[in-house]
């Protein structure tokens, strides 16, 4: 072999090496873009996972934000509802103890109802149902009375015909009933302070211990009866607005 066949034969080897070199270069450039563009294509996905939870989590607290705020604004709402009922209640309550005034001055439309004329004799006919009442409760011997002071002419007049009346129901002796002269029950709210202490009238009985206690007067049996009827009163004022 001569040198002309040597140096051909070396320029076949170094091309077919060269040959070689590049489709390995360009097996290894093809492999190198795709591993980029599938971990380009993962790191797009884990982003776009992590934006889209990143949107729902605030998606979320946005409509939690809604929830409460709507929850607040229902419960306020509720809260001046029920405020509106329980003023316009106790603005019931406030007429029906004014009214009882009425009662003991004489100018109920209870006096027309009941065919009575004369306011005097009606208050007194009350006193005295309160005095039996109280002492069919207490069921003592011996009783301290306390009325208004204004009242007193009213219970003196009417004194013996309720121990006579309680002693016959309750088939008893005629107990002892002793006027308080030295604590009188407040006056009517016409006579004293709007905020202070007064009694629309009616009496309380007590033991002479004054262990037990009756308090018998127009604005305690309101009291009772007021509360006894509130779910009722209720009920026919706000059904509607329940419904």
């Amino acid at each position: 072999m001569n040198d002309a066949d040597v140096s051909k034969q070396i320029q076949q080897m170094v091309r077919f090496i060269r040959q070689e070199a590049e489709e390995k270069a360009n097996e290894i450039s093809v492999s190198a873009e795709e591993e980029f563009n599938i971990e380009k294509l993962q790191l797009v996905e884990a982003e776009k996972k992590k934006i889209r939870q990143e949107y729902e989590k605030k998606e979320k607290q946005v409509e939690v934000r809604k929830k409460i705020e709507y929850s607040m604004q229902l419960n306020a709402s509720r809260i001046k509802v029920l405020q509106a009922q329980d003023d316009l209640v106790n603005e019931m309550r406030e007429e029906a103890v004014k009214s009882l005034q009425n009662v003991s001055n004489g100018h109920h439309h209870l006096l027309e109802f009941l065919h009575i004329g004369h306011h005097k004799n009606f208050y007194q006919h009350l006193v005295k149902e309160l005095i039996v009442q109280s002492l069919l409760r207490l069921k003592e011997p011996a009783v301290l009375l306390r009325c208004r002071k204004e009242d007193k002419d009213h219970v003196e007049e009417v004194l013996e015909s309720a121990k006579n009346e309680y002693a016959g129901k309750a088939n008893v002796a005629p107990p002892e009933i002793f006027v308080d002269e030295n604590v009188y029950l407040p006056p009517g709210p016409e006579h004293h302070h709007s905020h202070g202490l007064f009694c629309s009238g009616g009496v309380v009985l007590a033991s002479k211990d004054g262990k037990i206690v009756c308090e018998n007067t127009l604005d305690a049996r309101l009291e009772v009866v007021f509360r006894k009827k509130l779910p009722e009163i209720r009920k026919l004022l706000f059904s509607q607005v329940a419904a």
